[in-house]
């Protein structure tokens, strides 16, 4: 799996998906659906995305990653969970003929939840990649339209050793003639977007972030603005396609995100007295945001329970992270996990001083015991790290 062991099973080609296809009879034909790349941001706005349209009364399919506690939250429809008996039958189904073809953890998710969107009959599905984008498996899919919502610094071992290389593997996304909504991106990153639909004849809009934003969000911060400002582009097409989606049906669904999808880890209250917050910002302009959050979040003394993994661009991360604050490190329980010592130990290179805690809630529990009423914790660094305290 690639989330315990990184990169080493991450599968750079989209011959076995186009094999699982095949042997489910291309469950990724006839599917409606919207399909959103991204470095940050993906998972915000492909949620508000499935409110919407659950609220407009469509029977949505929801697809992201990674998850939190339960491999099931990343198959949802109308926010509901895949059953655990839905799973298990699958792959007991499936597995004699899966096996041959040596799939992925990632691939074997997604013919499933293609497999189950089909059978459970969805008027439209709203997937995420799960990396990169031109390879990722999701890739197999032809959408109503097509989001990039920016590009920056993540798995670059991966996808690139340059912003622009980044964004090519995401640009892969864009299809012919299918529209493609593009959430923020200047200059050279731009021009790669715009090279890349003039090639296969797709439109192409770059979101004004400056516009105002109607509708009210339950999503915490300025980024969930530009989200949200991403999300109603795409909805707006969806509107020209056809979707009868109502200015109600919009502000009803960014105004209950969470209720309706079991969206978590976005600066979520987690606790209070000490205001208590989980955050999954795990890179560097995952954490930029945390630091403007934290800006405008009163507090006294701030407290921060940081673990990463071992294969993120450490010290750019920790460089974005504020001098000013108690630091508890720790390790998330899975074997990417970076040990809390070596991260210490990389943390005061870059001028952050704590402690090291064997384990995530062993960390949280000190922060909390020595934080005063009006101080805030915040959990960040990575989606594992979250997972154990959400």
């Amino acid at each position: 799996m690639f989330s315990r062991i990184g990169k080493a099973a991450y599968k750079a080609d989209l011959s076995n998906t186009h094999a699982l296809m095949e042997l489910l009879g291309h469950p990724e034909n006839g599917l409606r659906c919207v399909h959103i790349a991204g470095t940050n941001g993906k998972g915000s706005t492909a949620h508000m995305i499935a409110s919407v349209l659950q609220c407009a009364g469509y029977r949505t399919g929801l697809h992201t990653s990674p998850h939190l506690r339960d491999f099931r939250e990343r198959f949802r429809i109308d926010g509901q969970m895949i059953s655990e008996e839905a799973v298990t039958s699958f792959v007991e189904r499936h597995r004699g003929d899966f096996e041959p073809i040596h799939a992925s953890f990632f691939e074997w998710g997604v013919a499933l939840v293609l497999d189950w969107f089909r059978h459970e009959k969805t008027a439209i599905a709203v997937i995420e990649c799960g990396l990169g984008g031109r390879l990722d498996s999701t890739n197999v899919v032809t959408p109503e339209v097509s989001i990039i919502t920016n590009i920056g610094w993540d798995h670059a071992d991966l996808l690139g050793d340059s912003l622009e290389k980044i964004a090519t593997e995401k640009a892969g996304i864009i299809k012919p003639g299918i529209p493609v909504v593009i959430g923020e991106a200047h200059g050279p990153v731009a021009a790669v977007f715009r090279k890349r639909a003039q090639a296969v004849g797709a439109p192409i809009e770059f979101v004004d972030q400056q516009a105002p934003m109607p509708f009210a969000l339950d999503l915490a911060g300025p980024h969930q603005v530009r989200n949200a400002r991403t999300a109603l582009a795409a909805i707006r097409h969806l509107q020209e396609n056809g979707w009868i989606i109502t200015e109600a049906h919009i502000a009803e669904g960014l105004a209950h995100v969470q209720a309706l999808t079991g969206f978590q880890g976005r600066w979520q209250t987690i606790g209070h007295a000490p205001l208590t917050i989980a955050d999954i910002g795990h890179n560097e302009d995952g954490l930029r945001i945390v630091q403007a959050m934290l800006g405008q979040t009163p507090h006294e003394k701030l407290h921060l329970v940081v673990g990463t993994v071992s294969d993120k661009d450490i010290d750019r991360m920790l460089e974005t992270l504020p001098k000013d604050a108690n630091y508890y490190f720790c390790k998330a329980d899975v074997p990417r996990g970076l040990a809390a010592d070596i991260l210490k130990e990389r943390a005061e290179g870059h001028g952050l001083q704590g402690t090291s805690f064997p384990t995530v809630k062993a960390a949280l529990t000190a922060a909390r015991r020595e934080a005063g009423p009006r101080d805030l914790v915040l959990v960040t660094g990575s989606a594992f790290v979250v997972a154990e305290v959400v």
